[in-house]
């Protein structure tokens, strides 16, 4: 149960189901529509309130997601969350990160920004997410999917996200980014975000020592056989949309369609990750990711 869930409201939203990044770039329009649900839930008072669009990980909504969004909803903020797999009748991407996609929960993220920027009773917005929601709240601040999906976000808080996408085109929003990590990850490693970070023109990096991938859960270390993994590769994106990756021997392959990232997974051979919550880096990152959203969203 969410604090304040008698004031749950369920909102039915048109969203879209692009493949991939490329999609959204080139053509996003010409995608049939898909209906979404999404739950918002009010704190106390009149508003306005500042507002925080949460997206869940690979495996769903867990207790370590509700337990930050009763920590926002308790210091006075709204939060948004979007069911981008129930809607799409799926429940878990664990085992092949192909039935839901970043770039079809970027579109609906975008979506539900659109809707809360017509309510009154929200100000601010701020995008959060672990894992492949995590994926989504970071890459919602590079600046060709806003100009393409609309209002930029006003803050943007990623759990450990793949961060394995290179974009030609480095120009991001200026709006604050929160990543917290930890450096034991071994489904989304740290350093693709490291790497990253030069581009990020306003972000902070809260690395957490010897946390594996959901550290800010209860969960026993556990090895997921089948978890599509990151390694040390990274898939590039040009000027166009176009995604790649470059192989053996420097060969580059098309990484835009279902198929050719299935094909690509099963080259790889990139299965197997682990999972641990660890009770320092969970109970700071409560704290540290709440006090960044008050300092930026709150009204």
């Amino acid at each position: 149960m969410t604090s304040g869930e008698e004031m749950a409201e369920l909102m039915h939203l048109d969203s879209s189901s692009p493949f991939e990044i490329y999609h959204i770039l080139n053509g996003l329009e010409k995608l049939p529509k898909t209906g979404i649900e999404v739950e918002l839930f009010l704190p106390p008072g009149e508003g306005p309130f500042g507002c925080v669009v949460a997206l869940h990980g690979s495996k769903g909504w867990a207790d370590h997601h509700q337990d930050h969004i009763e920590g926002w909803l308790g210091s006075g903020l709204a939060v948004c969350k979007v069911n981008s797999f129930t809607s799409r009748n799926i429940d878990s991407t664990v085992d092949d990160q192909l039935s839901v996609t970043h770039a079809m929960m970027l579109v609906d993220a975008f979506r539900t920004r659109s809707v809360l920027a017509k309510d009154p009773r929200i100000g601010k917005v701020a995008i959060a997410g672990w894992s492949l929601g995590g994926t989504v709240a970071l890459y919602s601040a590079w600046s060709p999917i806003i100009d393409i999906l609309g209002t930029p976000f006003d803050a943007h808080v990623p759990f450990y996200p793949a961060a394995h996408i290179r974009p030609d085109i480095q120009n991001w929003s200026e709006s604050p980014i929160f990543i917290l990590h930890g450096d034991a990850d071994d489904w989304t490693p740290l350093h693709l975000v490291e790497t990253l970070m030069p581009q990020l023109p306003n972000a902070k990096l809260q690395v957490y020592t010897g946390a594996h991938h959901s550290f800010d859960s209860e969960k026993e270390f556990t090895l997921l056989p089948k978890a599509v993994r990151l390694r040390k590769r990274t898939a590039r994106i040009d000027k166009n949309g176009y995604m790649s990756g470059k192989l053996f021997l420097g060969i580059r392959f098309p990484l835009n369609e279902r198929w050719q990232r299935r094909w690509v997974i099963r080259i790889l051979r990139n299965r197997g990750a682990h999972v641990e919550g660890n009770p320092d880096a969970r109970a700071d990152s409560l704290e540290k990711a709440k006090q960044f959203l008050i300092d930026t969203i709150s009204d």
